[in-house]
């Protein structure tokens, strides 16, 4: 897929708007990466199971519509981030035989996680049970009925693309941080955009949940926005990161990702020009903060975790039409509990895995990421009693799988060499990974509250 095409499945990744208004946009990454983004779905079975008996009695009012509202409908409709509207009978039956193929092959909703390799017990969980899954395809194969339209359920009241996803949950942010205007071309090469701006906090708290906001006409420039706090011009910890297609990240209760009293945050905005140009464009920060009762002996923090096992990360290429495989390994002085994984690459990365390997050698899988795509990245959250515990001595294992060859969808030209480094063009080699420090007694009073929750779950008759 030469490079001109691959600039126009980012461009697609923005705003509806600038989608449709695109003469030279093909379709492509409608069929490949943006036919849906879920926010409320649930993960019900892992795997996809065999179409609904029955078939012909399913209609699109009163079996589909529920599901598009619940999966697909966030994204799917007019000035969201989707490429076509979800919203009626009309829309849905028009790509219904592409619908059927996307979810089906787990395409859509975008959530890259293996459904049948390691912990499944995840929270914000976009995909789609093996029940809708069936049900889409089954309604599929009967021709598509709209059936009654007093079956239709109301419309859902979604909020304003433009706004904080995370505010549907938590309220407006308590604190928005801005970046300082930067005027992004149409063409050219990486630009990389790192403004300091005062949080605006005289007091030290703890962070409850942070979400990285590009301005909708910047979705489709804004290649990553990380960030992190400085404090009388020395580093204070990292902030959040950002990257094509995230959301935000929440931090588990009983944890603290602390913002220092008298903070700035410093960005590290990477924007890629592909033919939208932008005037005095801000990527926007939204934080929010525990009570301020909120205690918590426990520090979260965010990092980076190089693959390659050299410092800085920056210690391989990938041959034309060729593959690699890089690890990383990495221990911790004290217990941690490991509460999310975030895979980072570009256009060649195309599987990533965590595990944990124990002191007495016993090796267990975490997470797989088989279906990776550049175009979206999660935050892949541990629900409470399955976030992996390790203890000094165990080690993580991250290893990272690349494709330079012609069979890699996305990959823009097989014929160069692709080395690491900074630029879109460039490969990357690390995962984001959120750990809460421990000590001997925090990790014991973990483990017993585990205990104590599966003793609970069990019928009667069986404690």
């Amino acid at each position: 897929m030469p490079e001109a095409r691959f600039r126009e499945e980012l461009q697609m990744h923005g705003s509806n708007h600038q989608v449709m208004s695109m003469s030279r946009t093909t379709g492509l990454l409608v069929l490949l990466a943006g036919f849906g983004l879920a926010g409320h779905g649930e993960l019900v079975g892992q795997t996809t199971g065999p179409s609904l008996e029955h078939g012909s009695d399913l209609t699109f009012t009163k079996d589909i519509a529920p599901i598009l509202q619940e999966n697909c409908q966030v994204c799917h409709q007019p000035g969201a981030i989707g490429p076509m509207s979800l919203l009626t009978y009309q829309d849905a039956r028009r790509y219904a035989r592409r619908i059927s193929r996307m979810v089906e092959s787990r395409d859509m909703p975008p959530y890259q996680y293996d459904p049948d390799v390691g912990i499944q017990d995840l929270k914000e969980d976009w995909r789609m049970s093996d029940e809708k899954i069936a049900t889409i395809t089954a309604w599929v194969a009967a021709g598509s009925p709209e059936g009654d339209p007093a079956d239709m359920p109301p419309p859902v009241e979604w909020p304003d693309p433009a706004e904080f996803r995370l505010a549907e949950r938590f309220g407006p942010p308590d604190v928005i941080v801005k970046s300082d205007p930067y005027d992004v071309p149409e063409v050219g090469q990486d630009r990389w955009w790192k403004p300091l701006v005062p949080v605006g906090v005289n007091t030290e708290r703890c962070i409850m949940a942070v979400e990285t906001k590009p301005s909708v006409e910047g979705r489709a420039v804004a290649h990553h926005a990380n960030s992190s706090f400085r404090v009388d011009g020395e580093s204070a910890g990292r902030l959040s990161e950002y990257a094509l297609g995230k959301v935000g990240e929440i931090v588990p209760d009983g944890a603290c990702r602390k913002l220092p009293a008298d903070a700035s945050v410093a960005f590290d905005i990477h924007y890629w020009p592909n033919g939208v140009e932008l005037e005095d464009d801000q990527v926007e920060i939204g934080i929010w903060f525990q009570p301020e009762e909120y205690e918590s002996e426990y520090q979260q923090t965010l990092s980076l975790y190089f693959l390659d096992g050299g410092v800085g990360g920056r210690g391989y290429d990938i041959a034309p039409h060729g593959t690699l495989m890089t690890q990383g390994f990495h221990s911790f002085d004290t217990p941690v509990r490991i509460d999310s994984f975030q895979p980072h690459g570009h256009t060649r990365l195309s599987a990533m895995s965590l595990q944990v390997l124990r002191k007495n050698g016993r090796r267990e899988t975490a997470s797989m990421v088989s279906n990776w795509s550049a175009l979206w990245h999660h935050s892949h959250i541990y629900a409470d009693d399955s976030a992996p515990l390790l203890e000094p001595g165990d080690q993580l294992i991250v290893t990272g799988w690349y494709d330079n060859t012609e069979n890699n969808r996305y990959n823009p030209d097989p014929d160069q060499w692709v080395g690491i480094g900074d630029r879109t063009a460039d490969e990357m080699s690390h995962a984001w990974i959120a750990v809460t420090h421990l000590d001997e007694a925090g990790m014991e009073n973990i483990k017993a509250d585990r205990e104590s929750r599966l003793i609970s779950e069990q019928p009667d008759g069986a404690r």
